[in-house]
């Protein structure tokens, strides 16, 4: 960026921006961090994919036969299904840490 108002550093005009109190250049070297995934997340995706999900799936498939339901088995597979790949992400994301701290 240069100092004057509405340019680019390569001296193009913005109309109707105000470059001039942007940084001549922006940090962004930050630590990514070792893990995929934060650890709030995966804390909540942990409660949803061995408790949560769990849970709602069984539900459905007991509930079904019950009222007549003849979605029950699609909708009951799919929540399994999908608890399912947020436990292998969450567990990648787990070995990932604990690999990068033995290290």
């Amino acid at each position: 960026m240069t100092d004057s108002k509405n340019t680019t550093d390569t001296g193009e005009t913005l109309p109707g921006v105000d470059v001039s109190d942007w940084p001549e250049t922006a940090d962004v070297t930050h630590d990514v961090p070792d893990w995929l995934i934060p650890s709030r997340v995966y804390d909540v995706l942990k409660w949803l994919a061995l408790i949560v999900l769990p849970a709602i799936g069984v539900l459905v498939q007991t509930l079904g036969p019950v009222w007549g339901w003849t979605w029950a088995d699609p909708v009951a597979t799919t929540i399994n299904a999908v608890a399912l790949t947020i436990g292998v992400v969450i567990g990648a994301s787990a070995l990932k840490a604990k690999a990068s701290k033995t290290e």
